[in-house]
Parts: structure tokens; C-alpha cells; sequence
């Protein structure tokens, strides 16, 4: 029973230490050369930031665009009116995956959808800042975090799609 409660306690400062992270600054580009730093200074409402450093976890992220593009961006939900939110995907290019960095940007600009394509940002630089403040610990998953207006994270996810979790994601933006 000690051991449950001892449990149960770390369990909620974990959650209430969630609640108070900032996110660190994060400069990125959009496909048509645009840099946008994370979290936006003067932000109205809440932003999710969906983040993939590694070619595995990459397609895991595509798997989250639609829906939550649908969701979010697009507004198609029962409450999708009742809160303000920006949308950004971040395909991370770190270590020896730099050097993709120009071709993929190059390959999306040809092919992606152009109202997707506003909300991708790619970044090119190092990982280990990220993963240490984040907790990324994983590189095979992507990352969620929802920012209130002052970059602190409220909420967080990662791992597959799951309409569990974008459920969890939208009821964090309704508060």
C-alpha cells in the first residue's frame, strides 16, 4: 500500500511538472521559406506542436496529419469552434539525417497538399536540447505537446494515432 501511494504521488508531481515545462525556442521553415519560431510569441489560444526526429517515427507523425489537420485546422468536430488553436508538424532533421534536410524540403514543396503544407515546419539542427527537455526519449515515436500562450506545455502525447488521443488532445484545447 506505501508502495501505491509512493507511486501515485510521483505520478501527479510528474503530471503537475507537465503542467508548468516551457517549451524550448524552436526556429523552423515553412515550405515557402518562411521561418517561424515555436512557442509564438503573442500566441492567441493554444498551439500543437507534433515533432519526428528519426525516419521511423516520421510516417507515425503523417499518420496524425490528417485527423488532426481535419480537426483542428480544417474545424470538422462538434467543438471544433469552441477554441483557438495553431497546428504545426515538425519533421526534426538531426545527426546524419541533416543532409536530407534540403532534398525533402525541395520534395515537399512539389507535392504536398498547399493547405497541409502551411502547417509543416521543418527544423534542421541538434536533438539533444530537445530530447533533454522534452523527454524524448524514444526516436521511433512522435512527440504531441499542446502550449498555452506563454509556451508552457499543458499537455502532452506521443506514440500512434489514436482517436483516444486526439480526443484527449481536443478536450485539453476546450479548457
Amino acid at each position: 500500500m506505501r508502495h501505491l501511494f509512493f507511486s501515485l504521488s510521483l505520478l501527479a508531481s510528474a503530471a503537475a511538472m507537465a503542467q508548468t515545462d516551457r517549451f524550448p525556442p524552436l526556429t523552423g521553415e515553412t515550405s515557402d521559406g518562411r521561418k517561424i519560431n515555436l512557442p509564438a510569441p503573442g500566441a492567441k489560444g493554444y498551439t500543437l506542436v507534433g515533432l519526428a526526429f528519426s525516419q521511423k517515427a516520421s510516417p507515425l507523425l503523417e499518420e496524425w496529419a490528417e485527423p488532426a489537420f481535419l480537426r483542428f485546422v480544417a474545424k470538422h468536430g462538434l467543438f471544433a469552434d469552441t477554441y483557438e488553436a495553431e497546428v504545426w508538424f515538425i519533421p526534426m532533421f538531426v545527426g546524419g539525417n541533416k543532409v536530407a534536410y534540403e532534398p525533402s524540403l525541395k520534395k515537399f514543396r512539389k507535392s504536398a497538399d498547399p493547405e497541409v503544407a502551411e502547417h509543416v515546419l521543418f527544423f534542421q539542427g541538434e536533438i539533444a536540447p530537445y530530447k533533454q527537455a522534452l523527454g524524448m526519449e524514444n526516436e521511433n515515436i512522435p512527440y504531441f505537446f499542446v502550449l498555452d500562450a506563454e509556451g508552457r506545455i499543458v499537455h502532452r502525447t506521443e506514440g500512434t494515432y489514436s482517436l483516444e488521443k486526439l480526443d484527449a488532445i481536443e478536450e485539453r484545447l476546450m479548457e
